[in-house]
């Protein structure tokens, strides 16, 4: 396999993890209630150490599905936000087919990726404290940034050093114009 095959091959692999990951953090926004039930339930376990070692957690955890719950009895319609934020997700990791495809006509979508993952920091630390959330919560919120901007970095890294490669390739022939005369 040629150093270029090899080199699109990681390309793709890279980007393969990060849409999977991409879709599944979408996906788990559809049912929060029920996953914060199923947290909950699993975490108050005779098997889990949470509640007697990490009773903020705990708390927090308690807290949200409570909210949840009632917004889901009084409110439902405050739920179709997140139901939007699923579809974000689905919809940027369609985007990432471009880079899949051609990596170096699209690389604007992976550093398009790394802005958003670099927009997750201030936002979490401005919405945080406006919408009551733990900053240890936050932090958390932040860490999808910090490691959803590392494949990209990586990617981004293979896409230049592939694009130096086919730089002799893809150039064309200067076009002269005829003399006047």
């Amino acid at each position: 396999m040629s150093e270029r095959r090899a080199l699109l091959r990681r390309i793709r692999v890279w980007l393969a993890v990060f849409v999977v990951c991409l879709v599944l953090s979408g996906l788990t926004a559809f049912p929060l209630v029920h996953e914060l039930h199923w947290a909950e339930d699993l975490l108050r376990s005779s098997a889990s150490p949470v509640p007697e070692h990490f009773p903020a957690l705990m708390e927090w955890i308690t807290r949200v599905r409570t909210g949840l719950d009632e917004a889901d009895a009084r409110y439902p319609f405050v739920l179709y936000g997140t139901d939007w934020l699923a579809f974000a997700h689905l919809v940027i990791a369609v985007a990432f087919y471009g880079p899949y495809r051609d990596p170096v006509r699209n690389i604007w979508v992976i550093e398009f990726g790394v802005i958003a993952c670099a927009g997750i920091i201030p936002l979490a630390l401005i919405c945080g404290p406006i919408r009551d959330i733990p900053f240890w919560w936050s932090v958390i919120d932040m860490s999808f940034g910090v490691f959803g901007v590392i494949p990209l970095l990586v990617v981004r890294r293979m896409i230049k050093r592939l694009e130096a490669m086919e730089r002799p390739a893809r150039s064309e022939p200067a076009v002269t114009a005829a003399p006047a005369g």
